[in-house]
């Protein structure tokens, strides 16, 4: 009896792992599918345009301007979301709830109505724009593609660091302050060292999402072009043919990007993976 019982939980055991590699394999094909296809038919049947785009300046431009900009996103989102993440993972307030759903919004809003939402801040006659002028423009510049990246983004960031810190024992920060640390020294040494691998994850999930903005980007800041912003343009000027090679070179350079930060990761924090 014994061993047949053993034996029908070695099936269901090797059932259920047959059932987590479809899963595995359905996910997988729901997004290589659409993005290798695209891939094999440029590289295929249009070999001279896709090297022609890979050494086109308004193309290189593009992609290392979105690149820039989504960094100093995730910068200025890592700048005020640390703080924001602390006080939601550790302290208790009235109005907590409606403060994490206003922070979840732009995830969920249209983009096109964050972009008119930005506008009527930062624009020219604008809460923020008009009296700012004079010395920043938002409008149709580099700031308004780094603030719109930055609005639908920034909840990626919270979200992650909040989860991270949260994960760490508070007891922690209690023992660094009886050995005399700060306040600030407990945080900076104890909590954010053990949180750093959830906040480098939002940090690469926040740079990601702006990388992919377009809706928000296009309405504030149509120029200078970002790759998406360029893509979209020379679909609707001239078609799949001449849009589709820059899609496939964004693709390959966030895949790349992608690669690099896993690997990275991976050796940053090879101590806490379990031997």
């Amino acid at each position: 009896m014994a061993g047949t019982d053993e034996s029908m939980r070695g099936r269901l055991d090797r059932a259920f792992g047959g059932v987590l590699w479809l899963g595995m394999a359905a996910a997988l094909l729901l997004v290589v599918l659409p993005l290798a296809a695209m891939v094999w038919t440029q590289v295929t049947g249009d070999w001279p345009r896709l090297m022609a785009t890979a050494v086109d300046d308004a193309v290189v431009s593009s992609i290392l301007l979105t690149m820039y900009c989504a960094v100093l996103a995730t910068a200025i989102a890592m700048a005020f979301g640390l703080p924001a993440a602390y006080l939601l993972a550790r302290h208790e307030f009235t109005g907590k709830e409606l403060v994490e759903s206003v922070l979840d919004v732009p995830v969920v809003i249209p983009h096109t109505v964050a972009g008119i939402a930005l506008l009527t801040v930062l624009g020219r006659h604008g809460l923020i724009g008009a009296p700012l002028a004079d010395v920043i423009t938002f409008v149709d510049a580099l700031p308004g593609a780094v603030a719109a990246m930055l609005f639908v983004s920034f909840p990626f960031f919270v979200n992650a660091a909040r989860e991270g810190i949260a994960a760490v024992d508070p007891r922690l920060e209690n023992v660094a302050r009886t050995l005399g640390a700060t306040r600030l020294e407990a945080v900076t040494l104890v909590t954010l060292p053990l949180a750093a691998r959830s906040v480098l994850s939002g940090a690469v999930m926040t740079w990601a999402r702006g990388v992919s903005e377009f809706g928000a980007v296009v309405i504030i800041a149509y120029y200078p072009m970002i790759a998406p912003t360029l893509i979209y343009e020379r679909y609707i000027g001239h078609g799949l043919a001449a849009s589709r090679p820059v899609a496939v070179m964004l693709i390959m350079t966030c895949l790349g990007v992608f690669l690099a930060m896993r690997v990275l990761s991976r050796r940053l924090f090879a101590y806490d993976r379990a031997p």
